[in-house]
């Protein structure tokens, strides 16, 4: 199967008008009128942002999720998508079949289509980059610099899912047996949250309405919370006893409180931090709930950083935050 073969096969269905079939050298995307353009891209390497062994749809959908999440804390809605796909020598058809599939779906589930890309071969492992593309309203995109000291921090759904899951991913395709903290909490639905990030694109109206800053969590809680209140020169006052975790996380913290930093610094929340105005609190809120969205204050932005444990005493973590690189 040639290059234009395997487009045609497996990525034509997947183009929107703007994508021209996939069959010209461009796409060509008119933005609604009024709105400026958003534009982030993420490129995932076999190895280092996921497994090899890890299904193809549930790559597919993280390549794309991870894109739509920053997105989403842009306060933009989705527009389209370009995907660039290095394979290596062992791909399947099989591979590609469940790839698109997946890719398929994710993109249907938040409302894109793809633009175009390209597909090369590589002597190294599977590598895969999307841009994604999306609007808001002329000077509307939230940006990370607007916190202001006084501002309420908020997050959504819970945290630390991802990096439970991420490790009990690594002993499931190594053969190890479950960790003790593992062995009586739901341990797939722990995997699942690594395996296929929840981009809260339905947020953005609420963003857009109360938020002063915001990002998206996806190289752990602390880091980028300080990432976020650095870039608006303010610092943050975090009290983690009020930290959203889900049933599982909370049976694990339960079993080993050890567990606490990964949870606070690892990867893969794929949830949004933001800052709101105390006064545009309420209507935050509201707005959320009304959304379907959970959201938790977790803290407020401050002059001096201070990181309080679930027993209310100081906390210092050996790192703040996962790295990629």
């Amino acid at each position: 199967m040639n290059e234009s073969e395997l487009i045609a096969r497996y990525f034509a269905p997947l183009a929107g008008p703007a994508g021209l079939g996939l069959v010209d050298d461009a796409a060509c995307l008119t933005p609604p009128p009024g709105c400026d353009l958003v534009l982030t891209a993420d490129a995932l390497v076999a190895g280092r942002h996921f497994f090899a062994e890890d299904p193809p749809d549930a790559i597919a959908a993280k390549a794309l999720g991870v894109n739509l999440s920053d997105l989403a804390a842009k306060g933009a809605e989705p527009l389209g998508y370009l995907l660039s796909l290095a394979l290596p020598p062992d791909w399947t058809e099989r591979f590609l079949d469940d790839f698109s599939r997946g890719l398929g779906e994710a993109a249907a589930a938040a409302g894109l289509a793809l633009l175009g890309g390209d597909t090369v071969a590589t002597s190294g492992p599977l590598t895969l980059s999307i841009t994604a593309l999306g609007a808001v309203p002329h000077g509307a995109m939230i940006r990370r610099s607007g916190a202001r000291a006084g501002d309420l921090i908020y997050v959504t759904g819970t945290i630390g899912d991802a990096a439970l899951g991420l490790s009990l991913r690594r002993r499931e395709i190594a053969g190890a047996a479950l960790p003790a903290w593992a062995k009586t909490l739901d341990a797939a639905e722990l995997i699942d949250r690594y395996l296929r990030p929840r981009p809260r694109l339905a947020l953005t109206p609420a963003l857009r309405a109360c938020a002063g800053a915001a990002m998206d969590v996806s190289d752990g809680l602390i880091g980028d919370v300080r990432a976020l209140m650095r870039a608006s020169g303010v610092a943050a006052q975090l009290d983690l006893a009020r930290l959203p975790l889900s049933a599982p996380a909370r049976a694990a913290l339960a079993a080993d409180p050890a567990l606490l930093e990964s949870v606070v610094t690892g990867g893969d929340d794929y949830e949004i931090v933001c800052a709101v105005a105390p006064e545009r609190a309420a209507l935050f809120e509201q707005l959320a709930d009304a959304a379907g969205v959970a959201v938790t204050r977790i803290g407020a932005a401050a002059a001096q950083e201070s990181v309080l444990g679930p027993d209310g005493a100081a906390r210092r973590f050996a790192r703040d935050r996962f790295s990629h690189v």
